[in-house]
């Protein structure tokens, strides 16, 4: 039988960072508002808990890379909304801030999870950020503490 390695969204003893677009505030509350329930269902203590404001979802990333460098966070959680206009402006920051927050996580080997909703409507991100469709900063704010679990467990 193969041997397994499985994580559980764990809070105790966790160091948290919420980073947060202000763009679209209204509906990064509410996602803000979901993983801070999240925190406090899976005992993240609230001294291990830290919410970091950006202008926007692009500039993410470079909050994202500075707070892993400092080695104060077990986790790195993005929140933002990004709602498709008239324009190709949708793509270019939705890619951006994907791709940077990805690489974050690659290159510190903290868990940096991506709660930016990419929606062609608000009221598809209504539904995403506590409405219909729940809550996606709950969603990664489980993930991130399950992945500091199974990144612990994988290194023994």
């Amino acid at each position: 039988m193969a041997t397994e390695i499985e994580g559980e969204p764990k809070g105790n003893g966790v160091r948290v960072v919420i980073a947060v677009s202000r763009f679209n505030e209204t509906l990064t509350l509410r996602l803000l508002e979901g993983a801070l329930m999240a925190m406090q269902e899976h005992h993240v203590e609230d001294n291990n808990l830290t919410v970091a404001w950006v202008p926007g979802a692009f500039e993410l990333p470079v909050l994202a890379s500075t707070l892993a460098g400092t080695g104060n966070y077990d986790a790195i959680i993005c929140l933002g909304v990004v709602v498709k206009g008239e324009t190709a402006h949708f793509e270019h920051i939705s890619a951006q801030a994907a791709s940077g927050i990805a690489a974050v996580s690659r290159e510190s080997g903290i868990p940096v999870t991506f709660g930016v909703l990419t929606t062609y409507t608000i009221q598809q991100a209504m539904d995403r950020s506590g409405g219909a469709m729940g809550n996606r900063g709950y969603d990664v704010a489980v993930a991130a503490l399950t992945m500091v679990d199974v990144l612990k467990k994988a290194k023994g």
